[in-house]
């Protein structure tokens, strides 16, 4: 099974990306996942959506098919958003525009938020609420936020780092359970986007 990490923010260099990179290495070290790719946001990779994509522009398929080909082959996921003035960054936002049901839909996906104060809870919110609706991406009731995100995982404090790895290794356990009760949800015949183009 292959595992698709989501660093949404805009930043190079971010913590979000770092989160993301120690994530991965949490997954190969409990072999949980065949492969795990990080896809970053950094420096916006991706336009703003436009109409044109719908006419099947030659410029957005060229730019858009190296992260389908990577989406559509996930079996999870990981979004990975951190906490701009209590929002999700509109890159990440973005990113659901571009991307639907063919690479996201019904596929298990853990939120992970993070901030350098206490915050954190807004974004979980804000993609539990919205973003969801018509890509058909399945969080886990499960999510993860990491606050003061500049001492985490660090070598800043190793006995608050202890006790979040414990939490963080139980979600991606989890999320590779989600991740294989639900293939057999994506292969059931059942689904049905053609007729069903939106969600409700």
């Amino acid at each position: 099974m292959k595992l698709a990490i989501i660093s949404g923010s805009h930043r190079k260099n971010s913590e979000s990306e770092r989160i993301g990179r120690h994530l991965q290495d949490r997954v190969q070290t409990l072999s949980l996942f065949d492969s795990v790719e990080v896809l970053s946001l950094a420096g916006n990779p991706l336009p703003l959506w436009d109409e044109s994509i719908w006419a099947g522009n030659e410029d957005w398929k060229a730019r858009l098919a190296p992260w389908k080909q990577t989406l559509q082959s996930a079996d999870a996921l990981i979004v990975i958003s951190p906490e701009w003035n209590g929002m999700v960054p509109p890159g990440l936002k973005n990113f659901f525009l571009l991307f639907g049901a063919a690479e996201l839909g019904h596929k298990p996906a853990l939120i992970t938020t993070i901030s350098a104060g206490q915050g954190g809870s807004y974004p979980v919110d804000e993609l539990r609420v919205s973003g969801y609706k018509n890509c058909r991406i399945c969080y886990l009731p499960e999510h993860l936020i990491i606050r003061n995100v500049g001492q985490v995982f660090a070598g800043k404090d190793a006995e608050g780092d202890e006790h979040l790895g414990e939490r963080v290794d139980y979600c991606l356990k989890l999320l590779r359970e989600y991740s294989a009760g639900l293939i057999h949800v994506r292969s059931s015949g059942v689904i049905d986007h053609k007729t069903y183009r939106n969600g409700m």
